[in-house]
């Protein structure tokens, strides 16, 4: 499909018959005509592309830009996601949770600290049982590379996607009837709709004039990957650490992943220490809860930062995953949100299409900046919120906070609708999140 060295794409052997037999041949024109582009090959484009082409069928036109040399996943990605029952129901749907199930790790439970960090002991303030309403695991732990091998297979046979990698997507123009992007190589192509799927400092969200809102955390997150003495059981631990949130996500094979955002000094400082050095402030942190513990992958580290914005349509152009809502990722939720995101913009482009509108079609752009309009802000605010109120060390705001948690824990009610929520099962769900064929 488009996996190769050097800048190729696979075309149709005419402009008209898209059901026509498909070769390999290096670009030779300028704009390309295509229903869709797609800019940007991580989790949220890929899965558009996938329920795009399962619900149109191969006669949809669609092409994906991909700053990478191949399109093949990598396996170096030690990152790993919380993926929720609303955003598992979106991957079944499109065929590709049975490729990632075997890998994936149930989430039994939930805790929660807030402690100081010379606290020898991390007493667990609210503790959840991860299930839903109708006893169904609540989420999975997915490795990324798992997730992103599993997607690209999805779609690696489908001749109506056409790949364009090694190559960035550096200007953009929305006509009328278009939208043209110029490649960086100095080739364009055009659609009738164009995606940026590229992430929170997205170029062609920049090149579409929509302006954004946000802010730096002065923090950097750090991802690691450990091997446990002592078995997880599936649970998984939310520490709320004064420099911020550190969290003990269960994994197969008796492994975790570490996520921690800590302040930009002192991660600084733990990324230039051994790695025996760097396991010895993470078994300070856990607080000898699995034993000894031993690195079982690379570490990686960015910068964070909150980044809205202030629509997520224009004309024939739409933003989904990180370019609609660069968030904290204090509560995980960055991939499911992008999910939804796939889930609602396969819908409202394939009722459209099915009414006999082109896919850049602008009541179907509104229908889905409407859908999920609301659901980012509000997300983008809450974990803001929640990085906020729990990174202020101070002894008589976390013995609030521990009381407040303190009747969090006793209320059964309120902890089964928090479950609800962040397992993206409330609100207007999208049909691929309701396990139903859009």
């Amino acid at each position: 499909m488009g996996k190769k060295p050097g800048y190729t794409v696979k075309a149709s052997r005419g402009t008209t018959n898209v059901a026509a037999n498909f070769w390999m041949v290096t670009v030779t024109v300028n704009a390309q005509r295509f229903d869709v582009i797609i800019s940007g090959a991580s989790f949220a484009g890929l899965a558009l592309a996938c329920g795009l082409t399962q619900a149109l069928g191969e006669g949809v036109r669609i092409a994906i830009i991909d700053r990478a040399a191949a399109a093949v996943p990598t396996t170096s990605d030690g990152r790993a996601f919380a993926v929720w029952a609303g955003a598992q129901a979106v991957l079944d749907n499109l065929g590709v949770w049975s490729a990632i199930a075997s890998g994936a790790q149930e989430m039994t439970s939930i805790e929660i600290t807030d402690s100081a960090l010379e606290d020898g002991v991390r007493q667990s303030r609210v503790t959840y049982e991860a299930k839903t309403p109708d006893g169904r695991a609540a989420a999975h732990m997915v490795p990324a590379a798992l997730l992103h091998r599993a997607l690209y297979q999805a779609i690696e046979a489908a001749s109506a996607i056409t790949w364009l990698a090694p190559a960035e997507a550096i200007d953009l123009k929305l006509g009328d009837i278009t939208a043209d992007v110029e490649l960086s190589d100095g080739h364009s192509v055009s659609a009738s709709l164009v995606v940026a799927a590229d992430g929170r400092q997205s170029t062609l969200r920049d090149r579409a004039g929509i302006k954004t809102v946000g802010w730096g955390y002065n923090q950097v997150g750090l991802v690691a990957t450990v091997a446990l003495e002592l078995p997880h059981n599936g649970t998984a631990i939310q520490h709320f650490l004064p420099g911020g949130p550190f969290a003990v996500l269960p994994l197969r094979d008796n492994r975790a992943c570490i996520t921690w955002s800590a302040a930009t000094g002192e991660a600084s400082r733990m990324v230039a220490l051994s790695d025996a050095n760097f396991v010895a402030e993470l078994e300070h942190r856990i607080g000898g809860r699995f034993g000894a513990i031993t690195l079982a992958g690379p570490r990686q580290s960015w910068s964070l930062d909150l980044k809205i914005p202030r629509a997520l349509t224009a004309r024939r152009f739409a933003l989904m995953g990180d370019a609609a809502h660069g968030v904290h990722p204090v509560a995980g939720q960055g991939v499911n949100l992008a999910l939804r995101d796939v889930a609602a913009l396969v819908e409202c482009l394939v009722d459209a299409a099915r009414l006999g509108f082109d896919l850049g079609h602008g009541p179907a752009l509104e229908r889905y900046e409407r859908w999920r309009r609301f659901d980012s802000t509000m997300s983008a605010t809450l974990y803001d919120g929640l990085n906020r109120v729990f990174s202020v060390d101070n002894a008589v705001l976390r013995a609030g906070r521990g009381a407040a948690l303190g009747l969090l824990d006793h209320s059964d009610g309120l902890k089964q609708l928090i479950m609800s929520e962040a397992s993206g099962l409330t609100g207007e769900l999208p049909k691929l999140a309701r396990r139903l064929t859009v």
